[in-house]
């Protein structure tokens, strides 16, 4: 059944901190159903683009949190930067993915307008398809003045009073929210350093000035280089091709040359296609001549599936690969109880913690699902190994120790998948005893999980280190960490308990 999902992609001035960089994804990677596609971060423009997407209610609790952050962290008084921008949340657009319409993310920008302008006081205009005055339809005309004009503009003049919020601007300024169809910001470098050729080609160039129809583009210095900057609003109209084909003939007006493009965010594939298709030629093009869509259009009961190889009668993949799926589970779970604490007031002390929670546990799981495929290849080493030739003493030597090798990398790497677990528990500890009452026993189930992960990659790495020579340093090594983790591992599947107890009044087996 198609589920509904749209695509947000923030536009933050700030391009040159990090640290504020990385507030603002953890700020939406922290919300349960997004999932965080892209982020570019420009220090000539001093500007941070973060491309995400997910279900509708999500993605919209995703986008006010993001413009929270952006409020306390960047001050406008202070911003430098070669971007046109009237805000920290300079714009917000949400776009129809599957199963969405555009009407439905303008619903969804007046909602988020309305919240922003009571919660945080911040004044909104909506734009695009959302806009409610049809000179705010474009962007520009909104950013007219950037921030400092806009700081008296607002006040006096009636053309530019907020559609939502107060007339007046503090030091996170104000936010462009709307809903539009895909677009795809695209930049052209020339080779020199002239940044009135850029301009004079973007004039060319822009709908607003006589140009191509869909294209958006202001000529400015990036890296020492002069750049065509471009929004293309609607590539199937007005296709890449064109544009960059029209710039260059431009640009040999000028005596300079196309130095580089280059893509901000994402692109939908078809554009790419098209763009070969028309440089190359290929009148007769099919998309099915594509290898990826013919693999794409297998029998989906094909796909590759993870249950279904761990029944087959090939030995890998086994055991290690199953205890990191269940400690990747764990991390998962644990994520999901941290996510539905944030927000709410009953747990506002323990907030900051439950987001590090999230970070950590999602951390967690992108090194377990890979130890599942990894565990699997350590041991398919093992095998190889194995089969090396033995004919002669040389042979022999050289295939002892590269079983030798085989088995202490097989070894190895169910006991990193130990260490991860271990890690999920204690998280799963913290969410347990701190985060919301209503999700305890989904806490509870990630601790098990994680225990069980541990005790079965504890067993694969004490059966892959057993061939291993008593003298071997890698074996005494590997034998005292694990040691180590399954005496940690008592103590907080012990808590686990406790906690439950406490605070549910739940005993566990």
């Amino acid at each position: 059944m198609p589920r509904k999902i749209v695509e947000c992609i923030p536009n933050f001035s700030e391009g040159r901190d990090q640290k504020v960089i990385d507030a603002l994804l953890d700020s939406i990677r922290t919300v349960k159903g997004v999932r965080v596609l892209d982020e570019h971060a420009d220090s000539d423009h001093n500007r941070t683009v973060i491309t995400y997407l997910g279900n509708p209610p999500a993605v919209e609790e995703a986008a006010f949190r993001a413009i929270k952050t952006a409020a306390a962290l960047i001050d406008m008084d202070r911003h430098q930067g070669e971007h046109p921008r009237i805000g920290a949340t300079d714009v917000v657009p949400f776009v129809p993915i599957q199963d969405m319409t555009v009407e439905e993310c303008v619903q969804m920008a007046e909602r988020l307008a309305d919240r922003v302008a009571n919660e945080l006081e911040i004044p909104v205009y909506l734009y695009e398809d959302a806009a409610r005055k049809p000179d705010r339809t474009n962007l520009e005309n909104i950013r007219k003045g950037q921030y400092e004009g806009l700081k008296d503009a607002i006040k006096d003049d009636p053309e530019r009073t907020p559609d939502f919020g107060p007339s007046e601007l503090g030091r996170a300024g104000a936010t462009v929210i709307g809903a539009r169809a895909p677009l795809i910001a695209f930049n052209v470098y020339l080779n020199c350093d002239d940044v009135s050729i850029a301009r004079k080609i973007a004039r060319t160039v822009r709908f607003s000035s006589g140009g191509l129809r869909f294209v958006k583009a202001m000529g400015v210095l990036v890296d020492g280089l002069a750049q065509v900057s471009m929004n293309l609003t609607n590539f199937n109209k007005t296709a890449i091709p064109q544009v960059v084909e029209l710039i260059r003939c431009e640009a040999q007006r000028y005596g300079v040359q196309v130095h580089h493009s280059e893509l901000v965010g994402l692109i939908p594939q078809k554009a790419l296609v098209d763009s070969a298709v028309w440089y190359l030629q290929l009148d007769q093009f099919e998309n099915d001549q594509i290898l990826e869509n013919k693999l794409d259009a297998q029998d989906p009961s094909a796909d590759f599936d993870f249950l279904d190889a761990l029944a087959s009668d090939e030995p890998t993949p086994g055991g290690g690969s199953a205890a990191a799926y269940s400690a990747a589970s764990a991390a998962a779970l644990v994520a999901m109880v941290a996510r539905v604490t944030i927000g709410k007031k009953k747990y506002a002390s323990v907030e900051e913690e439950m987001k590090d929670i999230v970070i950590k546990a999602e951390q967690a799981r992108t090194k377990l699902t890979r130890a599942i495929e990894t565990d699997a290849q350590s041991f398919d080493a093992v095998i190889a190994a194995y089969r090396l030739p033995k004919k002669t003493d040389g042979e022999s030597a050289a295939r002892a120790k590269a079983i030798e090798r085989a088995m202490e990398g097989a070894a190895q790497v169910p006991l990193n998948t130990c260490e991860q677990a271990l890690q999920v528990l204690r998280l799963a500890c913290d969410a347990a005893e701190k985060g919301n009452i209503n999700a305890i026993t989904d806490a509870a189930t990630a601790a098990s999980l994680a225990v069980a992960a541990i005790v079965s990659a504890g067993a694969n790495v004490r059966i892959n280190i057993r061939s291993l020579g008593d003298r071997n340093k890698v074996r005494k090594k590997l034998n005292e960490q694990l040691a180590a983790i399954e005496v940690e591992t008592r103590t907080y599947h012990q808590m686990i308990h406790d906690i439950l107890a406490s605070r549910a009044d739940i005993r566990l087996l």
